[in-house]
């Protein structure tokens, strides 16, 4: 139980990791659809290789495009490069750093679902059992009036009535199927080797200062942009509420009148709630100045300097009595 919270701590602690654990659970995905999916080969000359290649090829494109639609960097990216420059420079380097991990991750369900169907074999076998010589294998069936590129497409059928009581489908099936697993394997293999040499060698080449940077900025354009989104939401929950309230206007001032007079403690609650919503609503109280303030955000981001940020001071507040004497002061 302990593992299996550090393991979904790990993926909620990042959007890097969150992304990683969608790829993973999209790669599993696509095994329990393969093992679920029921495939029937036409047995027919003219459709097997097209049905089967068909089989191999479009779930990995529909798997690769959802890759691109789950990972939270491909709208990360595509911001980063549509935007205009405004008061931000571009940076090419994290745009190509965002672009290789989202295509890393959007190949690995396709990959898994290649390799599944190849180690499998039955569409291999479907697909290239015509272009086998029959004339490696005993106990061709001669007698069905077919020719020979008719009865070599039936052997991923072997419900068929030509191969009863024959092991000539059982020999080729399992020649072809050796085949698809070599090539499996050997995919798998390449991309392990090629994997591996990039990491070793990736670094002998490049600058890692500069790869830290990359990685640093593409992280802090996720990290904005989810924090951009949040201040969006309470500044949006805190008009709607504004807008809300003053329409209710009457209503309120009705029900305060009935209402006994708060507690001290409990009016500077409230005092200090209405301060934080004002404070968050920054000023802003029509919608044009909410359109303004949205499109200056995508047309001219501000440039990374916080060094002149501007600290709103404390306001002065003090509670006298009626003799004059301060009761309370916060400055």
């Amino acid at each position: 139980m302990e593992r299996l919270k550090l393991v979904l701590q790990y993926f909620q602690s990042n959007s890097e990791s969150i992304s990683n654990g969608i790829c993973i659970v999209l790669a599993l995905v696509s095994v329990k659809l393969y093992t679920s999916f029921d495939f029937n080969c036409p047995c027919l000359p003219q459709y097997n290789k097209l049905y089967s290649l068909g089989v191999m090829i479009v779930p990995p494109v529909i798997l690769f495009f959802l890759g691109f639609l789950v990972n939270r960097h491909t709208g990360v990216m595509m911001d980063e490069w549509m935007r205009p420059t405004g008061n931000r420079t571009k940076n090419p380097s994290v745009v190509k750093y965002l672009f290789s991990a989202m295509i890393q991750r959007a190949l690995l369900a396709p990959m898994v679902w290649i390799l599944v169907t190849l180690l499998d074999g039955k569409i291999f076998i479907c697909a290239f059992s015509v272009s086998v010589d029959p004339e490696l294998f005993s106990g061709l069936p001669n007698n069905t009036g077919l020719d020979v590129s008719n009865i070599m497409a039936k052997v991923p059928c072997k419900e068929d009535v030509i191969f009863r009581n024959s092991s000539f489908r059982k020999a080729v099936s399992r020649y072809v199927r050796c085949y698809s697993q070599a090539v499996g394997w050997s995919i798998l293999l390449l991309v392990i080797v090629l994997g591996a040499l990039t990491r070793l060698v990736k670094p002998c080449f490049d600058d890692h200062g500069s790869f830290l940077q990359t990685r640093y900025w593409s992280n802090y354009l996720d990290v904005e942009q989810k924090l951009f989104d949040e201040t969006c939401v309470l500044h949006a929950r805190d008009f709607a509420k504004k807008c809300v309230v003053q329409f209710f206007q009457d209503v309120r001032d009705e029900a305060a009148l009935r209402l006994p007079h708060p507690h001290p403690c409990c009016q500077e609650q409230w005092e200090e709630q209405q301060e934080e919503q004002e404070e968050r609503l920054h000023g802003i109280s029509r919608r044009e100045q909410v359109d303004q303030l949205l499109n200056r955000w995508y047309h001219s981001k501000p440039e990374l300097d916080v060094s002149r940020m501007a600290y709103r001071p404390r306001a002065c507040v003090t509670w006298e009595d009626p003799q004059g004497n301060t009761l309370y002061s916060d400055v």
